[in-house]
């Protein structure tokens, strides 16, 4: 049976209704681009593997969690799931996939450089990634489980170092994203009014998580109860792909490696 924290998201729970379909929303959009031979960096429990893994020959699923996995195992048998620790991508040969998707995981990277280079490294020449993370400017507090949250001109920066080309776009969304978005943040700074001395950004992560949780998972039920349909309601639709990472509440970069890529030695 599944435990579900507010930062592994439920498609179960209501109140987590506005926060899976945001996430969710990565997966419509990477629909229009995924083909060939499909790598995924975190597959979590399995949100885009019924999105993703028609439209692509080969779905290679990759996360930490073994119990996820062999769950997705049973229920896709015809795709393949492996348990790691990343990076290194050590059991992928380079050139081997068409295109990488990795959705929310950079953020949880000690090694977010090292993270990047083995994307680059065991995609094929004209391959192309598609990563999303949170836009640290529409953070409302510090989250516990992130090792980082970047500006977007952070993390296009970073991305450059080792991809041939960055395109920079965002998940933002309609009204009513928006709406929940203020209710959100009005209802979280209930919480951290009392934290005058600042210390959710003083002290160690490892303090911080159950508080968090349990500060987290208090403030979405308060919010489906004061919000009723407008938290029910909200739809991957109402997420929308935008041209501009700053008005955006999701960083969403396509990271494309030449035909002709560079050698790993030059980067």
């Amino acid at each position: 049976m599944a435990t579900y924290t507010t930062e592994i998201t439920s498609d179960k729970l209501i109140s987590d209704n506005p926060i899976h379909q945001r996430l969710y929303k990565a997966y419509i959009v990477a629909k229009d681009y995924v083909s060939g031979d499909l790598l995924e960096i975190g597959c979590g429990e399995g949100r885009g593997v019924a999105a993703l893994g028609p439209l692509v020959n080969r779905y290679h699923g990759i996360d930490k969690i073994g119990e996820i996995l062999d769950r997705l195992k049973q229920k896709y048998p015809d795709y393949t799931f492996e348990q790691a620790h990343l990076p290194p991508l050590g059991t992928i040969p380079s050139d081997s996939y068409d295109c990488v998707v990795s959705f929310q995981v950079i953020e949880h990277i000690q090694q977010d450089h090292l993270f990047l280079k083995e994307i680059y490294r065991v995609l094929k020449p004209g391959g192309f990634a598609l990563i999303s993370t949170p836009n640290i400017r529409f953070s409302l507090t510090r989250n516990p489980w992130h090792i980082r949250e970047y500006t977007p001109e952070q993390l296009q920066a970073h991305c450059e170092k080792f991809f041939d080309r960055v395109e920079t776009k965002g998940i933002g969304g309609n009204e009513k994203v928006w709406n929940y978005y203020r209710a959100n943040k009005k209802s979280v700074e209930k919480f951290t009014r009392w934290d005058f001395l600042k210390l959710q950004y003083r002290l160690p992560a490892s303090l911080l998580k159950i508080p968090y949780e349990l500060a987290n998972r208090m403030n979405r039920n308060s919010l489906h109860r004061s919000q009723g349909r407008a938290v029910e309601e909200i739809s991957h639709e109402d997420y929308l792909l935008v041209d501009d990472p700053a008005a955006a509440l999701d960083l969403y970069y396509i990271l494309h490696k030449s035909p002709v890529a560079a050698s790993e030695t030059s980067r």
